[in-house]
């Protein structure tokens, strides 16, 4: 009978053990998604865009300062690049596009 007992005593201190150490655990939360390629191109584009308006604006700024006080070296510094803030503002409506034709994400169960 002591035997018996024993056993389930021990039985019973391994299983509120076992308890003890899985209420401990932590669970992982859910991962987050990954933005998608198209996210990814919209967000290049956009950055490009970006870096082009801003080295186009130091380029002309530049121009304009060798230029000095000519005025026909400045308008042709214009001329020069306003071409270049029109390309830009194509490569950014072309981020803009992209961005709002982005499919809806779905999760994966």
């Amino acid at each position: 009978m002591k035997r018996l007992t024993a056993l389930f005593v021990g039985v019973a201190f391994s299983l509120s053990m076992m308890g003890v150490a899985v209420a401990q655990t932590t669970t992982t939360p859910a991962p987050t998604p990954a933005p998608t390629t198209q996210e990814k191109k919209a967000e290049k584009l956009e950055k490009k865009a970006e870096q082009k308006k801003a080295s186009a604006e130091k380029m002309k700024a530049d121009c304009l300062q060798k230029a000095g006080t000519d005025e026909a070296k400045k308008a042709e510094c214009e001329k020069k690049f306003v071409k270049k803030e029109k390309a830009a503002a194509k490569t950014e409506a072309k981020a803009a596009e992209k961005k709002m034709d982005k499919p809806a994400t779905t999760e994966k169960k």
